[in-house]
């Protein structure tokens, strides 16, 4: 018997997920759409937004799986931001520099935008933020949109922190991406007000359900 569901559900990451994981970042990683026209580098994201999460904080990482073993979505997170953001830079930056080295000027590009990111973990320490200290990424492809998974994946991290005692989460999310602030707005988060916070809308929400 295989030990795959049958139907979708959400299970924890492993490491045999990896290629499914920069897959799903990929094709989601522009307003909710593909954006591989706009990166030619396609591991480029999932660099900064989702392989780190996996590799330094795996026990908050879920996928859900299509029934096959295949991950077809996911949710990431960091239990503790300044914690992330100290290993990200010490730990994980120094494994993809060679790829990817810091940019020497201002960026010309979108990928040069996204390396700039790379490069400044830091970013993510805002003091507006500090009391929801768990972040949080969540990615599905399209086929699997709408049909309650995102909601279960949410549940399923939300219930993480909780039982580790963390008390609230936050996300920042492109504010053009409207789909994506109606399934946050459902799911209880709020605004975070945020000085000059760019073309990002910061939302959060307690742990506890």
């Amino acid at each position: 018997m295989s030990d795959h569901p049958r139907r979708p559900a959400v299970r924890p990451y492993r490491p045999a997920d990896r290629a499914a994981l920069y897959d799903i970042c990929v094709r989601t990683g522009e307003l909710g759409g593909d954006s591989r026209q706009t990166y030619p580098d396609h591991d480029l994201l999932p660099t900064i937004f989702a392989a780190p999460y996996a590799v330094l904080e795996p026990d908050l990482a879920f996928v859900l799986d299509d029934g096959t073993g295949r991950a077809v979505g996911y949710v990431l997170a960091t239990a503790d931001t300044p914690t992330f953001v100290r290993r990200f830079r010490d730990e994980w930056l120094p494994t993809v520099t060679d790829r990817y080295p810091p940019p020497t000027g201002e960026p010309a590009t979108p990928s040069e935008v996204m390396v700039q990111l790379l490069h400044t973990p830091e970013r993510l320490l805002l003091p507006e933020l500090a009391d929801h200290p768990a972040h949080l990424h969540i990615d599905l492809l399209p086929s699997h949109q709408r049909a309650g998974h995102g909601r279960q994946l949410m549940h399923t991290l939300l219930d993480a922190l909780a039982a580790e005692g963390v008390p609230k989460v936050h996300l920042g999310m492109v504010t053009a991406n409207t789909a994506a602030r109606a399934f946050y707005d459902r799911l209880g988060f709020r605004p975070i007000p945020v000085p000059d916070p760019g073309p990002l809308t910061y939302l959060g929400r307690p742990t506890t359900r």
